[in-house]
């Protein structure tokens, strides 16, 4: 009998992305999507009832609220979703006997340093997104230990909003962009993601706890943004300009580049250098 997954967050990105691989593996797992309309991950009693209903071996939450700057102002709502949410389904996942994926972010650090930051490196997140999601961390591991937190960073995908769609449509519009180019990270391929956590689920001897995830090696927006129009055959100027001169509401972290040797050795994942998965992921869009 296949095993059940609950995906939570099932049409933002990376739940389009589990809906894609979802026929790959119809043999051993039999996939449940929920999105906001078919549950409110911060109703307690609706994660409940919804976990209990469906049984899952497996939840995958990859709901959040990740309107960085927005978030400034929506603090109540970005703590709903991306603190209590996750605590509500920790807790859901313990009562069934769950074990739970969760979805984390690099914004928990302060990116003030010039070493990759590993899953053990002090926390400091700069603005209400990266508290929310640092708390949603906390919680999960709190109320549920047979979790796994990913912490990944700069995602992209063919699906829904992100900073590799929106460079491509800008590319249409302008001759040129300013586009920062100091602040560093690692683009990750929502597709990459996905499989990850597949391989995590079916690696049979699983050790709980804080993971980090990403495409490699570091860039910064400036030179993705500039791959990105070279890949897709565009002739648009980019202009390196700074964080000083691009201000916005909420801080970001200047390098938050992590070390992603933990998941390699803990689960032989195999990553992929981001060019390569850039590449994948405009092909997609053009097929």
């Amino acid at each position: 009998m296949s095993e059940k997954i609950i995906v939570f967050g099932g049409n933002g990105q990376l739940g389009h992305c589990f809906q894609k691989l979802a026929d790959d593996y119809q043999w051993d797992y039999e996939f449940i999507f929920a999105d906001s309309q078919t549950v409110d991950i911060t109703d307690r009693d609706a994660v409940f009832n919804f976990v209990d209903e469906n049984k899952p071996q497996f939840c995958i939450n990859a709901a959040a609220y990740t309107a960085v700057d927005l978030a400034e102002k929506e603090e109540e709502k970005a703590y709903a979703v991306n603190a209590d949410g996750p605590k509500n389904i920790a807790e859901a996942c313990k009562a069934n006997g769950a074990i739970l994926i969760h979805i984390s972010t690099d914004y928990v650090f302060d990116g003030e340093t010039n070493i990759s930051y590993d899953e053990d490196n002090f926390t400091n997140p700069q603005g209400i997104y990266g508290k929310s999601k640092l708390q949603g961390e906390n919680f999960v591991l709190e109320y549920n230990p047979q979790s796994i937190i990913i912490r990944t960073s700069w995602l992209y995908s063919e699906f829904n909003k992100n900073f590799v769609k929106t460079m491509l449509h800008l590319f249409k519009d302008k001759s040129e962009l300013n586009v920062v180019a100091d602040q560093f990270g690692q683009p990750t391929n929502a597709n990459d993601l996905a499989e990850c956590i597949m391989q995590i689920i079916r690696f049979k001897n699983k050790k709980f706890g804080v993971y980090h995830f990403s495409n490699f090696p570091e860039t910064n927006w400036s030179s993705f943004a500039k791959k990105i129009a070279e890949f897709s055959g565009s002739q648009i100027k980019i202009n390196e300009i700074s964080t000083l001169e691009y201000p916005t509401p909420a801080k970001r972290p200047v390098r938050s580049t992590m070390d992603l040797s933990k998941i390699e050795k803990d689960y032989s994942i195999e990553l992929h250098h981001w060019e390569n998965s850039l590449e994948k992921c405009l092909e997609n869009l053009n097929n």
